[in-house]
């Protein structure tokens, strides 16, 4: 049966396609499906089932404060109406910007730097000429591995105002204690200081591109020395065409979670939005539609919104890739 799948056969056979099998395949094709039973169950229950659940709640107005005896009722497309009314997510202008406006704002400064800084890191790690290379490899990629919210409480530990370390170190140097950073708590620090958080995270990617830079064939360095080549030209020749879809890999990775970026708006200015609602991202401003305003319908309808800006966003990024993500077999993607 395997064999035939290779070959083009559908996984999940017709009717009479099935009854064309032989016993033996039937058995093959029953036990295949017995084992990955499991996940069927768990993909159409906890992920299946809800999508198409926050779908259809979209079309209706449903509150948890309306209580669970009060049927829902159909509204249409009211809900992605008011949705596109709601100056919390689009409004650019005026006293405070929009979720969806902050959460674009944040990801430019992020975003560059969660991609140029562990690309930087691991360019230094695949050096012939660094001395203990394991020890510097273990020591970036250990913090990823430590629980992200036990890290954000860490960081906002040591960024506190007042009695943080980082701080008091900028007064022992000579900075006067009422020209410290205030970090999270202002709006000109606390985009630098939920980028300073997130860098603590980057030994994840940081492996992955040294994965991709230890790829690269030695032979084109030393073809281009030859040639004449500087380290600025073997760069951006042979290692940056080469790590292309490396680099494509984590810059979708990196979209999907700017999009989702939740955790540490949450933990460290408690979800209020502070300082000047600078720090309502999109997504946290669903997940107080949903858990505080209680609305579901309107929160899934946000998720939606959601759903279909990550879509549109990976579709234009495949889409410009053809242009600089390079592949060895196949030249442009």
């Amino acid at each position: 049966m395997f064999q035939e799948l290779n070959r083009g056969t559908p996984a999940l056979p017709t009717p009479r396609a099935y009854r064309e099998l032989t016993p033996l395949k039937r058995r093959e094709m029953r036990e295949g499906l017995l084992f990955i039973s499991p996940w069927l169950i768990g993909f159409l229950v906890f992920t299946l089932l809800p999508i198409l659940a926050s779908l259809a709640f979209s079309f209706m107005n449903m509150k948890i404060t309306d209580g669970i005896l009060s049927p829902p009722k159909f509204v249409g497309l009211d809900n992605y109406i008011q949705m596109a009314k709601d100056p919390q997510i689009w409004s650019i202008g005026g006293g405070t910007r929009g979720s969806l406006w902050i959460t674009v704002l944040f990801g430019a400064i992020s975003l560059p730097v969660g991609l140029m800084l562990p690309l930087f890191i691991a360019l230094l790690m695949n050096s012939r000429h660094l001395k203990g290379k394991m020890a510097f490899r273990s020591a970036f990629y250990m913090p990823y591995i430590i629980p992200f919210v036990a890290a954000v409480f860490l960081w906002g530990g040591m960024l506190n105002p007042e009695s943080g370390w980082i701080n008091r170190a900028l007064v022992a140097v000579g900075v006067p204690r009422d020209m410290t950073p205030n970090w999270a708590n202002d709006v000109n620090w606390v985009y630098p200081t939920y980028v300073i958080m997130g860098i603590w995270a980057i030994g994840n990617a940081m492996l992955i591109f040294l994965a991709g830079l230890q790829g690269v064939p030695t032979d084109l360095y030393d073809a281009a020395k030859v040639d004449g080549a500087n380290g600025w030209h073997s760069f951006w020749k042979i290692t940056f065409p080469m790590i292309s879809p490396v680099i494509f890999y984590n810059l979708v990775l990196g979209v999907v979670f700017l999009f989702q970026y939740f955790t540490v708006p949450l933990v460290v200015n408690q979800g209020t939005g502070r300082p000047g609602g600078a720090t309502m991202f999109f997504n946290l401003y669903l997940y107080k539609t949903f858990f505080t305003f209680q609305n579901m319908s309107y929160g899934a309808a946000m998720a939606w919104l959601l759903f279909f800006l990550i879509l549109v966003v990976t579709i234009i990024l495949f889409r410009t890739a053809r242009h600089w993500v390079y592949y060895a077999g196949d030249g442009k993607s």
